[in-house]
């Protein structure tokens, strides 16, 4: 059976202070939920958040990280130096990362390769933009990001491997994505794993909603049959609104 999920992206955000505060209010909150939850500071800040966090039930993961092990790559984190301090899981392909930095499917079909073969879990982030979703080729666009970055790979490899659709259009444009949406796309999705890898392996892996979800949506997003958790950005950043949407489901 597949996990429910889930993840806070904190991306720029929070100093060691503010980290420290955050993590503190987190631990203070009650689960109510089977949820796994996981968080994911700075690259600054995640082997203080690791440390904080041995003994609880969170999960400290990385935003991002290199494909090559080594190397004159300045700026850069490669999966054997996350490993060296705790991290097991890192998020991949997520769209800031594709639209500010150019990330290709390409090169993120490398990154996932380098983390599977350090034996980490994937949370991968795909999606549409509005320009594709008004034309009507959302389909297209999500299934070429799964296949060039994923099809790869063997099914055995989806055991560590957490799908984050996140429709771009949904995120801070004014635009609205529905929890039908929401159920469409996802099903499309683990129809897509289906074809390719059969009925086990696409009913094994969780699909996760990074479309804004917040308190207040959160329970009609994850009663969806096809929705497994969320990946949070905003709301993930105050305690109390994280937990409620960790308790949603």
């Amino acid at each position: 059976m597949r996990k429910h999920i889930v993840a806070g992206n904190w991306k720029m955000n929070n100093g060691l202070i503010q980290t420290e505060t955050l993590i503190s209010e987190l631990k203070q909150q009650e689960k109510t939920s089977d949820a796994e939850v996981m968080i994911a500071p700075t690259f600054t800040n995640l082997w203080h958040a690791f440390q904080s966090t041995r003994q609880d039930d969170i999960e400290v993961i990385a935003q991002n990280m290199h494909f090559a092990e080594d190397g004159a790559y300045t700026g850069e984190v490669s999966a054997g130096m996350l490993k060296s301090i705790g991290i097991q899981t890192v998020i991949l392909g997520h769209s800031e990362r594709r639209a500010y930095f150019k990330e290709t499917d390409e090169s993120l079909a490398k990154k996932v390769s380098t983390a599977l073969a350090h034996n980490m879990r994937i949370v991968f982030c795909f999606g549409e933009e509005l320009s594709d979703r008004k034309a009507g080729n959302e389909e297209i666009v999500v299934e070429n990001q799964i296949k060039k970055a994923l099809f790869h790979l063997d099914a055995s490899a989806f055991k560590a491997i957490i799908l984050a659709y996140e429709p771009v259009w949904a995120i801070g444009t004014g635009e609205t994505a529905s929890p039908e949406q929401a159920q469409d796309m996802h099903a499309f999705i683990r129809k897509t794993l289906m074809n390719k890898y059969g009925e086990i392996t696409s009913d094994e892996v969780s699909i996760l909603y990074g479309g804004s979800v917040k308190p207040n949506n959160a329970k009609e997003i994850f009663s969806k049959p096809d929705v497994d958790g969320g990946l949070i950005g905003g709301a993930s950043l105050k305690a109390e609104d994280f937990y409620a949407i960790v308790n949603a489901f």
